[in-house]
C-alpha cells in the first residue's frame, strides 16, 4: 500500500506542479497517514486518495472597484469548495498579496481534515482575494468588499458553503460582506457566514475562539505528557492579530509569562511579560504596528525582521506558539528553539511550520500541536454560529466557551485515540491526519463514487 501512497502522490505532484504550498500540504497529509491506509486495502479501490486530493470545485473570477482617486482596480477573487463529505462546505476568506490558487488549495485541503476534527457536519472550503486591505480606506475596502460578494453569492447559502475570516478579513469585512449579500438577496440568511458582529447574529467568543482553543488544545497535550500546565511557563507568540491575541490572553489566564509576539515587520521582547492590552490598543484600536509598543514600555526590545527567518524564534522559551501564517517556522528557526530548550509548539497558523522543521522538533522529542487540531476552536465555534442562528437565539460567552473547550478536549483525545491505536507515541501530527482521515474515508466509502 506504501507503492499506493506514493504513486497518489507522484500523479498529485504532476497535475499541481506550479502550487507548492497545496503541494506541500498534500505531502504532509499522505506521507502520515500510511498507517491507516495499509491496514484498509479496499481504499486502493476505491480511488479515496486520489478523491480526497482533488477540489470538488475552484471558482476563480474578477473583482473590480473604484479607489478613492477615482481609478479602477482589478483584483482576482477565489472560492475552492474541496470537500462537502460531512456538511456544507466551511472555511475563511483571507484578504492578502500572497493570495494565489495553491494557497487557496492548500488551505482548502487543510480546511476538509480541520473541519472532520471538530466532530461537527461541516465540510471544507477557502477562498478570498489578492486584495491588500492594508493602508485602505474604510470606503475603499467595503467597495471592494461589495465587488467581492456580488460575484460569491452566487456559490453561497446557510446549507451550501458559509466563508467565515481569515488574515484581512476581520469584523469589518465581514459587516461589508454580509450587508452586500443580504442586500442582493433580500432576506435574512444569518447563518451564510461567520464571524458576524453580535448585533447581527454573531456569536460571543468567536472572537477569542481560535486562540482560547489552541491553549486548551495545549492544555491537555501538556497534561498527559508529565502532567505539565502553563504556570510559570515562558511563551513566546509570533503575530498579533485574533489568534495571537487571545492565545496570549488565555496562556497568561492559566499562568504562563509571554514575553514577545511579533508582526510583518519584527517582534517585541518584553523580559517583564507582555501587557495584552498595550498590544490590543495598538492593533485592534490604532491598527498600528508592534514596534509602537515602545512608546509604553521603552524598556522592552525591538527587533526588527530582516531575512525570512523571524527573530522572535531566536528568544529563549518553554513554549512556541505560531500563530502569524503559513511556513514561518524555517528548519534553521527549528534548531534555534530546540537549542533554546523549548518543550512544546502549538501550531495557532495553517501549517506555519515547513516539513522539516516539525520532522526536526518531532525527531528532538519537542511536542507539537498541529494546526489542523489546535487552532480548530475557531471554525468550530463558527459551527455554534450557524446553529445560533438556525435557532435564532443567542448563547452565553460562558455557555460557548464551555463548548469550546469540551470540543478541544475531544479532538485531543480523538488524536491522542489514533496515535495510541498505530504505535504513534507522541507523533500529535500523524494521529490528527489519520483520526480525520478515517472518519472522512468511511464518508466517501459509505456516499459511493461521486
Amino acid at each position: 500500500m506504501g507503492d499506493y501512497i506514493d504513486k497518489v502522490l507522484n500523479t498529485v505532484r504532476e497535475k499541481n506542479f506550479d502550487e507548492p504550498e497545496f503541494l506541500q500540504a498534500v505531502d504532509e497529509v499522505l506521507t502520515t497517514i500510511r498507517p491507516a491506509v495499509e491496514s484498509h486495502p479496499e481504499y486502493k479501490k476505491l480511488a479515496i486518495l486520489e478523491r480526497i486530493t482533488e477540489p470538488e470545485r475552484i471558482i476563480t473570477f474578477r473583482v473590480t472597484w473604484v479607489d478613492d482617486s477615482g481609478k479602477v482596480q482589478v483584483n482576482r477573487g477565489f472560492r475552492v469548495q474541496f470537500n462537502g463529505l460531512i456538511g456544507p462546505y466551511k472555511g475563511g476568506l483571507r484578504f492578502d498579496k500572497s493570495v494565489n490558487q495553491s494557497i487557496m488549495k492548500f488551505l482548502g485541503f487543510e480546511q476538509i481534515f480541520k473541519n472532520a476534527l471538530t466532530g461537527l457536519p461541516i465540510g471544507g472550503a477557502k477562498g478570498g482575494s489578492d486584495f491588500d486591505p492594508k493602508g485602505k480606506s474604510d470606503m475603499e475596502i467595503m467597495r471592494f468588499c461589495q465587488s467581492f460578494m456580488t460575484e460569491l453569492q452566487r456559490h453561497i447559502g446557510p446549507d451550501v458553503d458559509v466563508p467565515a475570516g481569515d488574515i484581512g478579513v476581520g469584523a469589518r469585512e465581514i459587516g461589508y460582506l454580509y450587508g452586500q449579500y443580504r442586500r442582493i438577496r433580500d432576506r435574512y440568511d444569518g447563518g451564510v457566514i461567520t464571524g458576524k458582529g453580535i448585533e447581527y447574529g454573531g456569536s460571543l467568543a468567536r472572537t477569542e475562539a481560535t486562540g482560547y482553543g489552541l491553549i486548551y488544545f495545549m492544555r491537555e497535550m501538556l497534561k498527559v505528557n508529565g502532567n505539565q500546565t502553563f504556570e510559570g511557563k515562558t511563551v513566546t507568540i509570533s503575530g498579533s492579530g485574533n489568534v495571537a491575541i487571545y492565545a496570549c490572553e488565555k496562556a497568561q489566564m492559566l499562568g504562563a509569562k509571554v514575553v514577545a509576539m511579533s508582526d510583518s515587520n519584527g517582534c517585541i521582547y518584553d523580559k517583564n511579560g507582555i501587557d495584552l492590552m498595550c498590544i490590543k490598543q495598538i492593533k485592534e484600536v490604532k491598527r498600528g504596528r508592534i514596534k509602537d509598543y515602545l512608546n509604553t514600555y521603552p524598556d522592552a526590545e525591538y527587533i526588527e525582521k530582516d531575512s525570512e527567518d523571524s527573530p522572535i524564534w531566536n528568544i529563549k522559551t518553554d513554549i512556541a506558539l505560531p500563530c502569524a501564517t503559513q511556513n514561518e517556522v524555517t528548519l534553521n528557526s527549528a534548531r534555534k528553539l530546540v537549542e533554546n530548550g523549548v518543550i512544546a509548539i502549538g501550531e495557532g497558523a495553517n501549517m506555519p511550520c515547513v516539513k522539516e522543521a516539525t520532522e526536526y522538533f518531532l525527531e528532538k522529542g519537542v511536542l507539537v500541536a498541529p494546526a489542523k487540531a489546535a487552532n480548530a476552536g475557531g471554525v468550530a465555534t463558527s459551527a455554534i454560529e450557524m446553529s445560533q442562528n438556525s435557532m435564532r437565539y443567542y448563547l452565553s460567552f460562558e455557555h460557548v466557551d464551555r463548548m469550546l473547550d469540551a470540543i478541544m478536549v475531544n479532538i485531543f483525545k480523538s488524536t491522542k485515540d489514533a496515535c495510541d491505536s498505530y504505535g504513534l507515541g507522541t507523533n500529535y501530527v500523524a494521529g490528527s491526519n489519520i483520526a480525520a482521515f478515517t472518519k472522512l474515508a468511511k464518508a466517501m466509502s459509505a456516499q459511493g463514487i461521486m
